[in-house]
């Protein structure tokens, strides 16, 4: 075990976290609820919106922080009007998107994994789903599950951050994988020893399928946490690339793993009907992690010629809070919320994979869109840093913030 890997981690009080998400930056009237996605109007250029983290940084090494972000410029809302949407895309903007089917993924388990307890994730999933018309994912009808890291029922203490972190989430597996169950694990701590276990117990639990939504800075231990917490053939482990721009995180360094970045995205006239680029570095230092390794191995089916260790990241979706991801959390929040971060990303990744079936048993699914690059969209422009080379700038093929680029249905996603 990482023994090094212990201690506390810092946390906000729960209530200032949804405070400032009210208060923060000019709060737009409460006219102006109707989701950008809705009426395809551009939504504001990253640098010009005011977000928040949703979880606080770790004091100690080998703790993590989860990479979700909570626009602060929109007004928190508890419903929305007959005639009016939440604000920030919705399902079918996301299907539509990536051209996903609106049903498949029946029987498929999609496993979410993160810190603390969220004591109104099935109530909140549940006003997500019913306002999209999606089919109810309860404990009753055996959609949804919720576990401690060791399978039972006693969770660890509630957090505002996670709590909201875990909702988005969760909705996220349902907006790209509606038929999906949902199992989510909460690990004690933040402490990757902790959340490596929830990985193993969602695996365990027969998920073939599992989201990470967080990281933190990568260290010499990496490749033992790979072997012990990320080493499983025949299951979909995806995890978000960070937050803060260029610069590498672990988990998403792991060779087990597919590395989400994440994107910008927005309603355009071309045949698509949609463009993306990059999520860039913003005024505030956010946007798509992406880089090269210190200290995990290439994998096998990564070619690229300027990182002789692991590059981060594969694939992406979108992650731009400023054109973000309508989320209902109202743990210590106030219901419907735009949210973004590559916390976003991974788990929409997750459900692509589980709506293109059960990977091969002895695969490592990061492997499959390195086979079927002619079935994402190539994301082409833009920059996440500072660098002389594509580990953070957008081109023509694969490049570290989008990775090999985004769904276009599927395929890219199969053995």
């Amino acid at each position: 075990m990482r023994s090094h890997r212990n201690g506390l981690l810092r946390r906000s009080a729960p209530a200032l976290l949804s405070a400032v998400a009210l208060i923060s930056g000019g709060l737009l009237a409460a006219s102006q609820t109707s989701a950008f996605a809705a009426t395809g109007s551009a939504a504001p250029a990253a640098s010009t919106v005011h977000t928040h983290r949703l979880c606080s940084e770790p004091s100690k090494p080998g703790y993590m922080a989860c990479n979700a972000l909570a626009r602060t410029d929109i007004k928190q809302q508890k419903s929305v009007g007959h005639n009016a949407a939440p604000s920030g895309f919705g399902p079918s903007d996301l299907q539509a998107a990536y051209n996903l089917p609106k049903d498949g993924g029946s029987g498929q388990t999609v496993a979410i994994v993160d810190a603390n307890d969220d004591p109104n994730a099935e109530k909140d999933l549940g006003s997500y789903r019913s306002q999209y018309g999606l089919p109810e994912c309860t404990t009753d009808n055996g959609c949804f599950k919720k576990i401690d890291q060791d399978g039972g029922s006693n969770y660890p203490a509630p957090d505002a951050g996670w709590a909201g972190e875990i909702s988005l989430d969760v909705d996220m597996v349902s907006a790209a994988c509606p038929q999906c169950h949902i199992l989510l694990v909460e690990a004690k701590s933040a402490s990757m020893d902790d959340l490596g276990a929830a990985v193993n117990q969602a695996v365990k639990q027969g998920a073939k399928y599992v989201s990470n939504s967080y990281g933190g800075d990568e260290d010499t231990t990496d490749t033992q946490a790979d072997d012990q917490y990320f080493k499983h053939p025949g299951v979909a482990i995806t995890v978000s690339s960070g937050d803060s721009g260029y610069g590498v995180e672990y988990p998403a360094a792991s060779q087990y793993v597919t590395a989400v970045g994440g994107t910008s995205l927005k309603k355009d006239s071309s045949t698509r009907g949609w463009s993306e680029s990059v999520w860039g570095t913003s005024a505030g230092g956010e946007g798509a992690g992406s880089g090269c390794s210190k200290y995990d191995a290439k994998p096998s089916w990564q070619k690229d010629a300027d990182c002789a260790k692991r590059a981060v990241a594969d694939v992406s979706s979108v992650a731009d809070p400023a054109t973000g991801l309508a989320v209902y959390d109202s743990y210590q929040a106030d219901g419907w919320n735009v949210y973004g971060g590559t916390s976003a990303a991974s788990p929409f990744i997750a459900g692509v994979y589980a709506l293109a079936g059960a990977p091969g048993s002895g695969d490592t699914p990061a492997s499959y869109p390195y086979a079927h690059t002619g079935s994402l969209n190539d994301v082409t422009s833009g920059a996440n840093g500072s660098c002389s080379d594509y580990l953070c700038k957008a081109g023509k093929g694969y490049d570290g913030p989008t990775g090999l680029g985004t769904p276009n249905g599927t395929a890219a996603f199969t053995k």
